[in-house]
């Protein structure tokens, strides 16, 4: 009897727990499953943000790059328009550089901020205008100083040319009064002019019914640096009534550009040293008066005298 005994539930237990362990690894796979899922989901949600939120940082970036670059060929653009040049070709040059920067800021326009590449490009290209710009300023530079220098040098030229114009002008005056002093010192004086009367026995006299010729002698000063050799000496003999008296014959002679009727002339060798002249004027009939006798070269008055006749 005791051996048939068994505790209650004593069999039935083991069964209930292994069916029970059975129903419930199913549920705990799933489980694990979607954990994983879950877990998978926030990783990659996670990259995602992370992935568009550095994108969107990147274009940012990108995005005032492209805006500083634009406003660096701005800048530029205004630099090249100030540059300017005496020198043709260097303005040729550098209007195509102007049209080069006013081209790549088109392009920089019309590029998407996020093309990286075409930004990087054109930052070079900037940086390539940017340094042709300054070597270009540099040659402005260079030729600005050396046409100050020139400026310069011409300002001295004239100053100088004045200077020596001025120069010229003080000698040629002083030339032309040395001239004038060589030229006046230079003239053959008279001096001592006497005229008296002659009758026909060549006696002086001073009854005008007796006087057949005047007789004017004068001295010619010594002057060494008188023009030496032959010289002529004329006079004009003028009656008590004023008129000059002449021959048949009207004789002319030239002094200082002007001409002259001269009523009689007398050569002379003249070489520096004091030489005394006489020339005689005949006429047919002298009346009482004043005559008035006038000696010249050619180059000016010797000198006057006057003589009464009764």
């Amino acid at each position: 009897m005791e051996e048939n005994k068994r505790p209650v539930g004593s069999g039935t237990t083991p069964e209930w727990t292994s069916q029970n362990s059975k129903s419930d690894n199913p549920n705990k796979g799933l489980k694990v499953t979607v954990i994983v899922l879950a877990v998978v989901a926030v990783v990659l949600a996670g990259v995602f943000a992370y992935v568009w939120i550095d994108r969107q940082k990147m274009i940012d970036d990108l995005t005032i790059d492209k805006q500083n670059l634009t406003n660096e060929l701005i800048e530029l653009q205004g630099e090249y328009a100030q540059l300017s040049s005496n020198n043709d070709s260097l303005n040729v040059q550098l209007d195509r550089e102007r049209e080069k920067v006013s081209q790549l800021l088109d392009r920089i326009k019309q590029t998407d901020a996020a093309n990286r590449s075409k930004i990087r490009q054109y930052e070079k290209e900037l940086g390539t205008l940017r340094s042709i710009m300054k070597h270009y300023i540099f040659q402005i530079d260079s030729l600005n100083t050396l046409n100050i220098a020139l400026r310069k040098d011409a300002e001295l030229a004239r100053a100088e040319a004045a200077k020596s114009a001025e120069r010229y002008q003080e000698l040629s005056k002083t030339t032309d009064e040395y001239a004038k002093l060589v030229e006046q010192g230079s003239e053959i004086k008279g001096r001592g002019i006497n005229i008296v009367g002659i009758n026909a026995s060549n006696k002086e006299t001073d009854r005008s019914s007796r006087i057949k010729k005047l007789r004017t002698c004068l001295s010619l000063i010594e002057n060494s640096i008188a023009p030496k050799g032959p010289m002529r000496v004329y006079i004009r003999v003028k009656g008590p009534d004023g008129i000059l008296m002449t021959s048949d014959q009207q004789r002319i002679f030239e002094m200082n550009g002007e001409q002259l009727v001269y009523s009689e002339s007398r050569e002379v060798d003249y070489q520096g040293a004091e030489v005394e002249v006489c020339i005689y004027f005949a006429s047919e009939q002298f009346t009482k008066g004043v005559y008035t006798v006038e000696a010249y070269t050619s180059s000016g008055l010797l000198g006057t005298g006057d003589i009464l006749l009764r």
